[in-house]
């Protein structure tokens, strides 16, 4: 028996190894983690129980059948995060790549089912190059298997996917489904075809960085809702996320004592909002000194600037947070936002977070390359999310709502249950022309606000849900 035990702890340090020490010092090389290093670092110490370590491709063309590691380029299991569980796989780069093989496939399914069965968050960590050619359509139907798994999920377990290496082909699929992505700063990318692909196809020159580097994904495509510094910057910040989230749609987001005095005055809010109606001011400011010790969590910060999504606590209870973002585009809706903010609604919808609306926007954002954009349908999607959603929902005018965009931000006529507004706030079909003004700027489509506008608002009255939560939309 003890013999027995003495060669399972060898199999098992062999296992631990991956693809060997000179792989690993590559990835370390690299300023990389490997990827047991990445869950240790993500959850609690000493909490991480593993499935399937000694799992084995079963592949035996192309020579497969001598080139076996224990794990086959995944390792998968369960741990907590601040005492909660929650499941994760990670993607070892050392073992072929980290590519994805029938056998790799079965151990993310058991993870993603698991998850489901136990209703607990599940974390994907990629570092990877796709599917494994010598398997061909075996791979690519793993693939489809867990895409399946990803959507059956959405909106009854928070999905969250970090990217920290490349993520190529069927592996940025997932990531796609999932609700969160976050990416490493230059060391990760995803594409679905790669610069040499490109580069056949249409003749471009391009870098992998350039291609699907976090430059393009966290503040251009908005695929990515945030990129960090190194793996241990991006992994602590999973763990602060997922202290907002709830377990599943089957329970509400947890609740934090919070040292914040909720009737504390702050006399500083007397003066954020400038006299001057022209004159921006940073919505960031209102929502650090409203929320329980100025701790807000922001979703995709770099991507459609003109808009604020994150969550926030207010007496202990998670909230999600949207607001127009007065620094940027006077805060005007334009397609980005619009996605930005209807996706995070909807997230908010499913897991129960009350919705705190923050509101100072000029309308929606004019011209020729908006509208060939789908700028109405894009907005339609936000207008949608928010009469959809059956969560708690208050609203606070800053200082101007005009036109459509004024019904889109969760307005009384969406369902919106408490409506308030600062004292020089103003609402209208559009602002008021100015005599003094030339000609060219009274064709702005950006009014500038007047106290004339000004009414006042009413509390909405209660409306009873109406409909079960809706999955998350991935549009």
């Amino acid at each position: 028996m003890k013999q027995i035990l003495v060669e399972l702890e060898q199999r098992r340090r062999d296992a631990r190894l991956g693809g060997g020490e000179r792989r690993i010092a590559s990835q370390h090389a690299k300023g990389k983690l490997t990827a047991r290093e990445r869950v240790d670092l993500l959850l609690d110490e000493g909490s991480f129980e593993e499935f399937d370590m000694f799992v084995e491709h079963r592949a035996t063309d192309f020579g497969m059948a001598d080139q076996k590691i224990p794990g086959d380029g995944v390792i998968t299991g369960w741990g907590r995060i601040n005492g909660r569980v929650v499941f994760v796989f990670s993607k070892d780069f050392t073992v072929f790549g980290g590519s994805l093989s029938g056998a790799h496939a079965q151990k993310i399914l058991k993870v993603q089912r698991q998850a489901m069965k136990m209703g607990a968050p599940i974390i994907g960590l990629f570092d990877a190059g796709g599917a494994r050619i010598q398997e061909g359509v075996e791979s690519l139907a793993g693939y489809a298997d867990i895409f399946l798994e990803n959507t059956l999920a959405s909106g009854v377990i928070p999905q969250i996917s970090v990217i920290m290496g490349p993520c190529a082909g069927g592996d940025v699929y997932s990531p796609a489904i999932t609700d969160f992505i976050f990416m490493v700063k230059d060391t990760s990318y995803m594409y679905v075809t790669g610069p040499e692909v490109v580069k056949t196809v249409t003749h471009e020159d391009v870098s992998h960085e350039d291609l699907g580097g976090y430059r393009i994904h966290a503040m251009k495509s908005g695929v990515a809702d945030g990129a960090f510094e190194n793996d241990l910057e991006a992994l602590t910040q999973v763990r602060r996320l997922v202290d907002f989230l709830p377990a599943s749609n089957r329970e509400k987001p947890p609740i934090r004592e919070s040292f914040d005095d909720p009737a504390r005055d702050e006399a500083s809010l007397d003066t954020l909002v400038p006299a001057n109606p022209n004159k921006p001011y940073d919505i960031k400011e209102l929502i650090n000194k409203v929320v329980d010790e100025a701790d807000f969590f922001e979703i995709s910060p770099d991507f459609a600037k003109n808009i604020v999504c994150g969550f926030a606590r207010m007496d202990g209870q998670p909230v999600g947070i949207v607001a127009n973002q007065p620094q940027v585009l006077a805060g005007v809706l334009d397609i980005d936002s619009s996605r930005k903010a209807a996706r995070f609604v909807r997230f908010c919808d499913a897991f129960e977070f009350p919705l705190i609306t923050f509101v100072d926007v000029p309308g929606f954002m004019p011209g020729t390359k908006q509208e060939q954009g789908g700028l109405i349908r894009h907005g339609a999607k936000l207008l949608f999310a928010f009469a959809e959603a059956t969560v708690p929902k208050i609203t606070l005018i800053t200082r101007k709502a005009y036109g459509g965009a004024y019904d889109v931000m969760s307005s009384k006529h969406l369902r919106g249950d408490i409506n308030y507004a600062w004292p020089t706030a103003e609402i209208a079909v559009m602002g008021p022309r100015e005599p003094s003004r030339s000609s060219s700027a009274r064709r702005s489509a950006i009014p500038t606000p007047s106290r004339r506008a000004r009414r006042s608002i009413r509390p909405a009255s209660p409306t009873p849900l109406s409909r079960p939560h809706a999955a998350i939309s991935t549009t």
